[in-house]
């Protein structure tokens, strides 16, 4: 995701400098517990991976940016699904990534301006590991997730059913009003959502899609008409395509068997949604909505780390209690914007309010970058 504001811009250094801070905590997988993170080296023309071979289990990637370009880093397994991922690399600086991985043939992607297919290679693992999920804690933890997911999914479809329903029936009043909420509960669980290769994008793709080679389609494209000419007469379509695809996301999603370390990641990538693309507006740039989708992010990513609570107060108790100072500090400065039920929209915000709001998400990120470490322990 591109960003465009000062602050958005300070928002994505701080979290790419906040991933350093876990640099110590190396994980448990045969290639990285061993000899230290699988070195990457990315730049705008090449993602030199330290190895292509790996044995099973927790493998940490630590990914220095040389470029110019803010770049994101995957590892993918067969059809583009996201084993792990970490976004707004910025150039200059190192990030890391924890992931668990099976045996199994991989492929890893930079992505130099955060864009395309990115340049990949393959990557193979072999042998066997025990799952995290072995231990008991974090075996919960996924259980209890996934409950958390199954609520949200529910909700996703029927208030997509409603939106798609008004859509139709070309009702721009009911639509809008419709739309961010329909949008809270895609944005909770977006990371699982975002496993699942181009399904993200078609429901959830802003314009920039058609820059690579893709329709622009799904929420954002019926936002576009809702907000900026009012007629919907002609998006019958194009909302018909948006329910099929929150039907298939919301049956791979509740089909999944997530690791403890998607979790942790997931907790992550919520908070650079944060800074990438609802502090400085972009993402909702046509109703300006932007703040019901912070929202939505904040209690995301509070789910996935209430989930590992217990096994974070088992490996990390001086941590959780600072996810808990700073989780209620970001929630105390959003409250400040509430509108009734929701919120208010993002032009109705100063930018020293925006600032005070990513200066608070900035705070979240520094102990939410190592939890992910502290569940490969």
């Amino acid at each position: 995701m591109r960003t465009t504001q000062f602050f958005a811009l300070a928002a994505a250094g701080v979290l790419a400098t906040a991933g350093l801070t876990a640099c110590s905590d190396s994980g448990k997988g045969d290639q990285a517990g061993a000899a230290g993170p699988i070195v990457v080296k990315a730049s705008d023309t090449a993602c030199e991976v330290g190895t292509t071979d790996l044995g099973a289990g927790t493998a940490t990637f630590k990914i220095t940016n040389s470029g110019a370009k803010v770049t994101e880093f995957y590892v993918y397994a067969d059809g583009d699904r996201v084993m792990g991922e970490v976004e707004n690399i910025a150039p200059g600086l190192s990030r890391e990534l924890h992931v668990e991985l099976p045996a199994g043939t991989y492929q890893t992607a930079c992505k130099p301006g955060m864009s395309g297919k990115g340049i990949r290679g393959a990557l193979k693992v072999s042998g066997s590991a025990q799952p995290l999920t072995a231990d008991a804690a974090l075996g919960d933890a996924t259980a209890n997730y996934q409950r958390y997911v199954k609520s949200q999914t529910t909700a996703l479809l029927a208030k997509t059913e409603e939106f798609v329903g008004a859509v139709k029936a070309g009702d721009v009043a009911k639509s809008k009003a419709l739309y961010p909420v329909a949008r809270t509960y895609w944005e909770r669980i977006e990371p699982v959502a975002e496993i699942f290769g181009d399904l993200d994008p078609k429901i959830d793709g802003r314009e920039e899609v058609i820059e690579e080679g893709m329709e622009f389609t799904g929420f954002h494209r019926i936002e576009k008409d809702l907000w900026q000419s009012g007629d919907i007469s002609k998006d019958g379509p194009i909302a018909d395509r948006l329910l099929v695809d929150v039907k298939e996301i919301v049956a791979k999603a509740n089909a999944e068997k997530l690791s403890p370390l998607q979790l942790a990641n997931g907790a992550k990538e919520l908070l650079d949604e944060v800074a990438s693309g609802k502090i400085t507006g972009e993402e909702d740039r046509y109703s300006h909505t932007d703040l019901w989708d912070f929202a939505a992010n904040l209690e995301g990513s509070k789910a996935a780390v209430s989930a590992l609570r217990p096994a974070l107060q088992q490996r990390s108790p001086e941590l959780v209690t600072q996810l808990d100072t700073e989780f209620a500090n970001v929630e105390a400065l959003l409250g400040k914007h509430r509108d009734g039920d929701g919120w208010k929209l993002h032009t109705a915000l100063s930018k020293a309010e925006l600032k005070e709001l990513s200066d608070g998400i900035n705070a979240l990120a520094e102990p939410i970058s190592k939890v992910a470490a502290a569940v490969a322990k």
